[in-house]
């Protein structure tokens, strides 16, 4: 019996890789990097610092990761203060609703700092329906480790077997398999050369997706 969705937040919710590209690529500039895009795609899913861990290794940067962290989020932070286009993926809203109408425990489990998180949930008013928000940012490891969704289910209340994870991306698909939770992949225009293959369900719609059509996957 479903009890908890567990919700991924770019790419799910909202479309915030537009402006994370910007705030990365700037960021990549300021450094002198050339970052290809297969490259950047790689990292999707991935937390800020293990993106900058990895580019520092890379590109044998004599900087501290932590120091490209801040300069990504100093861009990002103008560019979403600044970027009145940014709103919530078409449907996402009335399915967050259905779920909460419902009865089902929601949780945010995102690779995105807390604090981007909350601009996010105070900007739309989610707060309601959800009863934690956890950030891959603030975890020792980033998807795909699945430390991220097994903290969520834990925060839901609910075992694992009860729980759903909805996931645009590869890291984030491998992450919820490797923590035993069913995961439906969302095969958006808003993400690009994702994997697909190893999700128990794939949509393209959040329609597809109502309170009682999944309730009949458990």
């Amino acid at each position: 019996m479903l009890k908890a969705v567990l919700f991924d937040m770019d790419g799910v919710i909202v479309d915030t890789e537009p402006l994370h590209r910007k705030a990365y690529f700037l960021m990549f500039k300021d450094m002198g990097i050339h970052v290809t895009e297969q490259m950047y795609t790689s990292y999707t899913g991935q937390s800020t610092l293990n993106i900058c861990k990895q580019l520092v290794g890379h590109f044998n940067l004599d900087t501290d990761p932590k120091t490209l962290v801040a300069i990504k989020r100093k861009h990002f932070k103008y560019l979403f203060e600044n970027d009145t286009s940014l709103q919530l993926l078409d449907g996402v809203l009335d399915l967050i609703k259905n779920y909460h109408d419902n009865g089902l425990t929601l949780v945010l489990a995102s690779s995105a700092s807390m604090p981007n998180i909350n601009r996010i949930f105070k900007r739309f008013n989610l707060d309601q329906y959800f009863v934690a928000k956890l950030s891959g940012a603030d975890l020792k490891q980033s998807k795909p480790h699945p430390e991220i969704f097994i903290n969520a289910a834990k925060a839901s209340g609910h075992p694992k077997k009860n729980c759903m994870v909805i996931e645009d991306s590869s890291n984030g698909i491998k992450a919820a398999n490797d923590a035993g939770i069913f995961v439906v992949g969302y095969d958006s225009t808003h993400s690009t050369d994702q994997d697909y293959s190893k999700a128990d369900k794939v949509v393209s719609s959040f329609s597809e997706l109502d309170y009682h059509t999944v309730l009949k996957l458990f």
